[in-house]
């Protein structure tokens, strides 16, 4: 499994989302229960899932306090629906105040790791990777690509700052290929990947002469992708994306493309379904 993520990256993320919904205060707990009592509780899966996200869930009742969480399983396992994630046990203020923070930042997770794995198993035997975009929530893509990774997918570049990636629009607006890439190459840093999205052969080759280290081919047709994958493979990383579902990524893995960059790993995943749910009064009191 990949390590998670700095927690410096996304705990502003997590303490915004819980004073988003804390306010000033749970007012229905505070009126319902006395300060002083203790709560169990568990949280578990409504469906199948990969897990992600048991740090994030740890994080949001550290800022409330006096809630011990203990992990029943690891980021990256596969659970049945039904599965214990997490046991608590605590302050019922606290708990019940970092419920719906905690699940709605472990079903995002566990959402998107499951749609990955999904797409990960689609393709399996075939050699060719699924890889991420940075279509992504805006101020969650740390945990987000975190959770592509523990779902078995290859992370893309994190941002417009760590590598290079010539699209058609760069192309159309440099007057060409080839300019597009010779002025890549000659402005950026030497050390920062340079890939280039091309729309035939000649674009391709283009491409490889002016120095580009991997080609994207976007919205190519089986046929037309493994026409260049059966020219270019040796030569150079081919990346198809554009239009992938789960009903067609074999299909486009067996063109003979080394990976599948898929936008839909993030911002199509489905909401994981898990609950928090009471299981009785703490040995103690908060």
């Amino acid at each position: 499994m990949p390590a998670p993520p700095a927690r410096s990256a996304w705990l502003p993320g997590v303490l915004a989302a819980l004073a988003e919904d804390l306010g000033p205060g749970d007012a229905t707990t505070r009126a319902v229960l006395p300060e002083d009592v203790a709560l169990e509780a568990v949280i578990e899966a409504r469906e199948p899932l990969v897990v992600c996200g048991q740090a994030v869930v740890a994080a949001v009742f550290e800022a409330l306090g006096g809630v011990e969480v203990q992990p029943a399983v690891a980021d990256g396992a596969r659970v049945d629906a039904g599965a214990v994630l997490a046991r608590l046990a605590g302050s019922a203020w606290s708990l019940l105040a970092g419920e719906r923070t905690a699940l709605n930042l472990l079903g995002r997770l566990c959402g998107v790791a499951t749609t990955t794995r999904r797409f990960v198993d689609a393709v399996a035997g075939t050699g060719v990777a699924i890889v991420d975009t940075r279509k992504t929530l805006p101020g969650w893509r740390v945990l987000e690509k975190y959770a592509v990774a523990v779902g078995g997918g290859v992370n893309h570049r994190a941002g417009l700052y760590d590598a290079l990636l010539v699209k058609d629009n760069h192309v159309a607006a440099a007057g060409g290929v080839r300019a597009a890439v010779s002025a890549a190459r000659a402005g950026a840093p030497p050390h920062l990947w340079l890939q280039v999205e091309v729309e035939s052969e000649a674009q391709a080759e283009e491409a490889l002469a002016a120095g580009a280290d991997a080609l994207l081919l976007d919205n190519r047709s089986a046929p037309e992708l493994a026409a260049l994958a059966k020219r270019l493979r040796e030569r150079t990383l081919l990346e198809a994306s554009g239009g992938v579902t789960l009903a067609n990524v074999r299909a486009v893995a067996e063109t003979g493309v080394h990976r599948i960059s898929i936008g839909a790993l993030t911002h199509s995943a489905a909401h994981a379904d898990v609950a928090l749910e009471v299981t009785g009064r703490g040995r103690g009191r908060a």
